[in-house]
């Protein structure tokens, strides 16, 4: 695809981004094994390995966890009233979208408890192993500390596409909206007016400014993180897309990021 020639001007040093269809095909440029900081990209992946706990029965959706009145569904969502990144109560569970590491720290604390593992050893054994994603570990938080490979994101982004590890009907509910209408902070991006978000996934809906294209679909899904990189799906072309850099996210990815979703929109076929 001629449009994953455009990272080769972005200003870092490496870059790394591949395109992946639901009939299978898969785009690449730059370097598919080499290791990168994931950031916040590490939330879905922590998010699927919380999914597959609550299919397995070790959780449930509904459970109590964190403050007084949140559960996991609240985690998972943004909507426990956690700080950012201090285990501190700002709002009731429910009432604000406030984006917080500090949640998916608690959900990592209460999945290892109900697997009777280490967050990162459940990660491994229900995501990262059936997937051949052997480039890929989290030595830190669920939260931010994922360090993978272009080429297991892209591995990952074929599963959000055609689910083999979650029942399809659970990743549909992960990627629609839970406790609609909630306001928040997008990171980097400023207050949303709503904030719509899924169970671990950030959703497109109607936000702007954002950080996929102005042609993505409201139905898009995904993540970015602080290091310079995102990950999206987008049903309405059947296709996902991912990049990695080694440049803090900046003004520099604002820009560039939702100009390089538009080029690769604009190759796709629409579904």
């Amino acid at each position: 695809m001629r449009s994953l020639e455009l990272i080769d001007s972005w200003p870092v040093t490496t870059a790394a981004a591949a395109v992946v269809t639901a009939d299978g095909r898969t785009f690449a440029r730059g370097p598919g094994d080499r290791p990168f900081d994931l950031a916040s990209v590490t939330k879905p992946l922590a998010a699927y390995a919380v999914l597959i706990a609550v299919e397995e029965g070790a959780t449930e959706l509904d459970e109590p966890a964190g403050p007084a009145g949140s559960t996991v569904r609240h985690l998972l969502a943004h909507a426990s009233g956690l700080a950012f990144d201090e285990h501190r109560e700002m709002a009731a569970p429910g009432t604000r979208r406030l984006y917080s590491n500090a949640g998916f720290e608690v959900l990592g604390e209460h999945v290892a408890k109900a697997t009777g593992m280490p967050f990162a050893e459940y990660l491994r054994q229900a995501v990262l192993e059936p997937l051949g994603m052997t480039g890929t570990s989290l030595p830190g938080s669920p939260a931010k500390d994922g360090v993978s490979t272009l080429d297991d994101l892209t591995r990952f982004a074929a599963e959000l596409l055609a689910p083999r590890l979650l029942d399809p009907g659970t990743l549909a509910e992960a990627t629609s909206v839970v406790f609609p209408g909630l306001n928040g902070v997008l990171p980097g991006f400023g207050h949303q007016k709503p904030n719509d978000w899924g169970l671990g996934f950030s959703l497109r809906a109607h936000k702007s400014p954002h950080w996929t294209g102005a042609s993505s679909s409201p139905g898009t899904f995904g993540h970015f993180g602080q290091s310079g990189t995102f990950l999206w799906v987008d049903p309405a072309v059947s296709a996902a897309c991912v990049a990695l850099t080694d440049r803090a996210f900046g003004s520099w990815a604002a820009e560039a990021w939702p100009v390089f979703t538009d080029a690769v929109l604009a190759e796709l076929p629409s579904a």
